[in-house]
This record gives structure tokens, sequence and C-alpha cells, in this order.
């Protein structure tokens, strides 16, 4: 890592930040104002990620939702809506799993098993309790309800830009509760090291791979 690519980094930060904001204050929005299906959305969309294209797991998100699909009549039904989602059959029973725990008398409750004052105690719960939801996308769902601002979402573009940057010395072939834990201490250091903001800095480490600023 040298000063003229810690610079560049700032620079493309400078250039994205007003962006970044506005994706932030949406995903603060949410919180507040979403209803439980809409959050519920959005945890379906980070069952979704794991090594499959934001921008497919999304769209499928949005079929799912508009079909009223995401009641889970069968998991047989969602799977068919998962195209160009990696291991469709696994997500498809995951979310109709998390449907399921996530209903309370009846309803679905997405607030009642979260802690917005706890991001990190919520986490904890999230990956020990919704079947496919490690700490990547569990940072990643609370991130986007607007409650993980500080949490590192560890994906691959994001892992490949730390190496290059230097703050870890090479990816991990797994990803242990550990590992995961001393790589986001790692990258809030470099953060603050370079004056940037946690949840800034993942967006634009997100850009640097993916080439857009998405969810």
């Amino acid at each position: 890592m040298t000063t003229h690519e810690i610079e560049q980094l700032k620079e493309l930060h400078g250039e994205l930040e007003d962006v970044i904001e506005a994706r932030l204050k949406e995903f603060d929005q949410l919180w507040l104002n979403a209803d439980e299906d809409r959050l519920f959305e959005e945890l379906v969309f980070c069952l979704l990620t794991p090594q499959s294209r934001a921008r497919s797991c999304w769209a499928a998100v949005e079929r799912l939702s508009s079909m009223g699909k995401l009641r889970c009549p069968a998991h047989g039904e969602i799977q068919r809506e998962l195209r160009g989602v990696r291991f469709s059959r696994r997500k498809a029973e995951y979310i109709c799993m998390a449907r399921a725990l996530f209903t309370v008398d009846g309803r679905l409750s997405v607030r009642s098993h979260v802690d917005p004052k706890n991001p990190l105690q919520t986490r904890e719960w999230l990956v020990g309790n919704v079947k496919g939801m490690g700490y990547k996308e569990a940072s990643h769902f609370l991130r986007n309800i607007g409650l993980g601002m500080d949490l590192a979402i560890l994906d691959r573009h994001i892992l490949k830009s730390l190496v290059r940057f230097g703050v870890i010395p090479d990816i991990p072939k797994s990803m242990s509760r550990s590992r995961y834990l001393k790589i986001e201490a790692a990258m809030a250091d470099f953060a603050r090291s370079i004056s940037i903001p946690m949840s800034h800095l993942d967006m634009v480490l997100w850009y640097m791979g993916a080439g857009e600023v998405f969810k």
C-alpha cells in the first residue's frame, strides 16, 4: 500500500460521498418507517446474496414480493423465481424457515427480534438462529435496515480490496467467527486511519469491485 493509493481511495470516496450518504439515509428510513414485509424483503435479499450477484438477488426479491410469494406458500414456488441465484433450492428453504421464525402469533414481526440499540448482540442472534445467515449476511441485513453502520460486510469485493490495501495478508479460505471479527476490527482500524467512516468505506471498496453503489 502506497500513499498514492490511499490518496486515490480518499479521492474516490469524495466523488461518491453524496451518493453513499443518500443511500445510507434510505437505509435509516427503512427501520423508522418500513412495514414488516419490507424489512423481511431485506432479510431475504441478504439470504440470497452468497455466491450470487446482488442485482440478480434483488430482482428475485422484487418478483417474489410482487407475486405474494414471500408468504411462503411452498418453497418450490419460491425456487422457481430465483433465476440467477445460485443454490436456489437451499435458499428457497432458508426463506421459508426465516418466515416461520419471524412469525409471531400468526403475524410477521422482524422488529421483535431486532434490538436497535445493540446491533452486535442482534447479529449474534441472527447468526445463531436464521438458517443460511452468517456474519456477512447478518451484517449486511442490519446495515440495510439502518442499524449496522459500524459492521463489516466481508464479501469477496471487500476482502480483495483489504488485501490490496494491506489490511489483511490474504483472503481466508474459510471464515470462522473469530477470523471474521478480527478482519472486521482491522477494517475498522483502517477506516479510522484514513478518516473514512466504516459504512462509507464498505461502499467505496464494494464500488471498486462491482462498479456501482447498490445495496
